[in-house]
């Protein structure tokens, strides 16, 4: 099970949001390179980065930090917010971004997520659940796509994983939401990344217990406040 710890960008820094309201920004380090090394040297082989900023315009952002990541770090980086369209998806893989992660256009363009899959390696959704609908445009609204009816349409066209977040949980350290994220990756067969909630080793512990198939965890907060050492998630994942 793969270990994905997050840097979510917001002007330049590293932040974390309560349920992705940027009102909630509270920033935890404002050398986002320097904080993807922490990671390296800790052991990690991923890196989740979220562009807030694009995600809420809808286009790319803070390009500048990802290619200073990009060019420290050997970590493999996986990339996501306001990625619409297949010039922007070019974009980053031109920049050596491993996977790219699609979420708007999952709801408004499924006809381009499958087009981008067709074209390029490393495609990857981002289904954040808000009462298992998923939300869009950095979730600032809320669609009436089932979460589950919307994962089982893009079966079999060559994605890598579909990244699950509950909206509810993110950033509050409450947990994962174990029962929808087991759902999901029992009944689809795309691989399942589980987000959202994370809040120490113990909950780790029972997330690999209960839903042994996830591809892998993300985890933003509790490593930045000390609830969850790397060392710990990347044992526990691996062993």
């Amino acid at each position: 099970m793969n270990f994905y710890p997050a840097i979510d960008l917001k002007e330049g820094q590293c932040v974390r949001l309560q349920r992705g309201d940027l009102d909630t920004a509270i920033i935890y380090n404002d050398n986002p390179i320097a904080q993807a090394k922490i990671f390296e040297e800790a052991g990690c082989h991923w890196l989740h980065i979220v562009d807030l900023d694009g995600a809420v315009s809808g286009s790319k952002m803070n390009v500048k930090t990802i290619e200073e990541i990009r060019s420290s770090t050997s970590l493999k980086i996986q990339v996501g917010g306001g990625i619409r369209n297949l010039k922007e998806i070019e974009f980053w893989k031109s920049k050596g971004i491993d996977r790219v992660i699609l979420g708007t256009v999952a709801v408004s363009n499924p006809s381009l997520v499958k087009e981008a899959c067709r074209l390029f390696d490393g495609i990857l959704i981002a289904l954040d659940s808000r009462a298992n609908k998923v939300a869009t445009a950095g979730w600032k609204t809320t669609s009436n796509k089932n979460t589950l009816d919307l994962a089982k349409s893009f079966e079999d066209c060559g994605l890598d994983a579909i990244i699950f977040t509950d909206i509810d949980r993110d950033g509050l350290m409450k947990g994962l939401n174990s029962d929808d994220t087991k759902k999901l990756s029992d009944h689809v067969n795309i691989p399942v990344i589980g987000s959202g909630g994370i809040n120490g080793p113990d909950n780790l512990e029972n997330i690999k217990r209960t839903i042994p198939n996830l591809e892998g965890i993300i985890a933003g907060k509790a490593l930045y406040t000390g609830a969850l050492r790397i060392e710990d998630a990347l044992k526990i994942l691996r062993d």
